[in-house]
This record gives structure tokens, C-alpha cells and sequence, in this order.
């Protein structure tokens, strides 16, 4: 009987045991609860009378998932309130790719106040290429200068050549607007830029004279706009204007007078060899002359031997020798020492 007493009551105490877990638990739970209902109060209260329907389980989903709830809930009701329809689970998407949610939404709003066709899908997937969306919008809307060459660059004019040699010195602002539609994958400002440079230089380069530029700055930017410069940019080219055109340098008068120096040094350089070959010449005849003298003896001796030669001939060869020599003297005194 006692055994049985004993199995009653510990089986009571198990019980006792399990429900006090139980109770222990769901207190836990609760106040868990209270402390997230609490802390989310604020703003599930805010999306309540925005009309953003975000829920409470919404709102601690993002806090497990480590999303921003205030970003994404303040982002929904700026939305909301300006007739946007967008979805927490987009802008909390978006978010979690590492996108710039404010950004986006207010860009998105901008962009239906001035009936810019975008949508959420094309607005993210530019912010996540890294532009600013909000700043290309805005870019769209209210057009913006770009200055040729870029100041900050360290080169304040694009430098070009005429054709009869003088250099012109030219700064051009060109105004674009921003095309939403060539934004991923569009070219940037410095592209713009490049070719604005490369336009103006390949104008300048074309005209006969200077004087037919600084009469006429706008053929500069008609030249260059009739390009079709803004082709695969993010841009749309508005306008191109000539700010100031400065004559620099004669440079065709500078190329000459190098060109006529160089050519100066060249005919230098081939008077100087023609000189040198003339020395050498003049030298390998005297050395054929040396050689020919001193076979003059042996051919003598010869001629001796074989009977070519008598000795009265070779008497009457010093006689004239002796009086050529006398001759040369005569004709030619020489000086006295003072």
C-alpha cells in the first residue's frame, strides 16, 4: 500500500514539475512577447494610421532577419503617402541585396511627380549598379552643365591645331540630361566629356584658318552635336556651347623652323661626309703616288740591265730634272727670315 502511495505521489510531483516548466515558459514567452510589442509599438503604430499595413509579425520577421525595421517601415509610408503602391516584402528585398531603400523610394516618388516612366524593379536594379538614382532624377528633370575639359582634372581648355598652323584654346559646357532608360550600362560623364574634347579638336583641325573659328564659335558646337556624341551614355546631350576661344601658340611656324634646323643638321652631316670621302680619296691617291714613285728605281734599274736605257739618257733625265727644279725655285721664292 505504501509503494503505491509512493508511485501516486511521485507521478503528482512529475506533473507538478512539468506544469511549473510549462508555466515557467510561457511566461518567458510572454514577456518576450511584451518586450517585442513594446519595442515595435512605436512603429507598428505609425504603419497603423499610415495605412502601410505592416504587421507586428512583419516587424519582428525583421528583426530575426536583421533588417532595419525603421528604414523599411518610414520608407512603406513616405511611399504610401505619395500614392505608390510598393510591398514590405520589396522594399525589405531590397534591402537585404544591399540597396539604398530611402534612396530609391524618394527617387521613385520624384519620378511620378515629373511622369518619368520608372518602375520599382528598374529603380532597384540601378541603385544596386551603384548610380544614384535619386541624383539621375533629379538630373532628368532639372538638366545639368558638364564643363569640357573637367576643371578638376587639371586641364582648363582642349587645345587644338587650324590648318595654317595657329592654336586655338577652347572651353565648352555641355548640357545633359539624364536618360533613365540607358542608365545600366550607359556611359558616364567622362565619356561625355571625352568626346565633346575629341569633337572640338577634329573641328578646330578641319578649319582653314583660325580666323574662320574665332568668326564662327557656334560651327564648333553644331559640328559636335551633329555627331551623335550622347550614343551609348547614360545622357542625353542638350546643348554644347563655346564658353571662351583663345589663340595660343604659332605652332605651324614653330614645326617649320624645328623642321628647317633639322634639315640644316642633315645637310651639315652629309657636307661633312662628303668632305671626309674626299680626304680619304685624296689620301689613297697620294698613297698610289708614294707607290709608283718608289717603283720608279726598280723599273730604271731594269731598264739598265736589259739595255733599255743608256747612261746619256739617264744624264739628259737629270739634267731636266735638275732644271725643272730650278724653274720651281725661281717661280716660287722663298721667304726670308727676319
Amino acid at each position: 500500500m505504501s509503494n503505491v502511495m509512493n508511485l501516486i505521489l511521485a507521478e503528482a510531483e512529475g506533473r507538478r514539475m512539468v506544469v511549473m516548466v510549462v508555466v515557467v515558459i510561457a511566461l518567458i514567452v510572454a514577456f518576450l512577447l511584451v518586450l517585442l510589442i513594446f519595442k515595435f509599438a512605436r512603429l507598428w503604430l505609425q504603419a497603423y494610421f499610415s495605412r502601410a499595413n505592416v504587421t507586428l509579425a512583419e516587424l519582428i520577421g525583421m528583426w530575426l532577419r536583421k533588417v532595419d525595421s525603421r528604414t523599411i517601415v518610414l520608407s512603406k509610408i513616405t511611399a504610401i503617402q505619395a500614392g505608390l503602391q510598393l510591398t514590405t516584402q520589396d522594399l525589405e528585398s531590397h534591402y537585404l541585396a544591399g540597396g539604398r531603400v530611402p534612396n530609391v523610394v524618394r527617387a521613385l516618388i520624384a519620378a511620378n511627380r515629373a511622369n518619368i516612366p520608372l518602375n520599382f524593379k528598374t529603380a532597384t536594379a540601378i541603385d544596386l549598379a551603384g548610380r544614384d538614382l535619386l541624383d539621375a532624377v533629379q538630373t532628368s528633370v532639372n538638366p545639368k552643365v558638364i564643363d569640357t575639359p573637367d576643371p578638376k582634372k587639371g586641364k582648363e581648355t582642349v587645345d587644338a591645331v587650324a590648318q595654317d598652323g595657329i592654336q586655338l584654346k577652347a572651353k565648352a559646357r555641355v548640357t545633359v540630361r539624364t536618360n533613365i532608360q540607358r542608365l545600366v550600362g550607359g556611359a558616364t560623364e567622362e565619356t561625355i566629356i571625352a568626346r565633346v574634347g575629341e569633337g572640338i579638336v577634329t573641328t578646330i583641325g578641319s578649319a582653314v584658318t583660325y580666323k574662320n573659328v574665332l568668326e564662327n564659335p557656334d560651327r564648333i558646337s553644331k559640328a559636335v552635336l551633329s555627331k551623335g556624341l550622347d550614343a551609348g551614355t547614360a545622357f542625353e546631350i542638350l546643348s554644347i556651347d563655346i564658353a571662351d576661344v583663345d589663340v595660343g601658340e604659332n605652332v605651324g611656324a614653330q614645326l617649320q623652323a624645328a623642321q628647317a634646323e633639322a634639315d640644316m643638321r642633315k645637310a651639315k652631316a652629309e657636307a661633312e661626309k662628303r668632305r671626309a670621302m674626299a680626304v680619304a680619296r685624296e689620301q689613297e691617291m697620294r698613297a698610289l703616288v708614294v707607290e709608283n714613285e718608289a717603283k720608279v728605281p726598280l723599273a730604271m734599274a731594269d731598264a739598265f740591265m736589259k739595255g733599255n736605257l743608256g747612261i746619256m739618257d739617264y744624264y739628259r733625265m737629270k739634267n731636266i730634272v735638275a732644271d725643272t727644279s730650278m724653274r720651281d725655285s725661281i717661280a716660287r721664292p722663298e721667304k726670308k727670315k727676319e
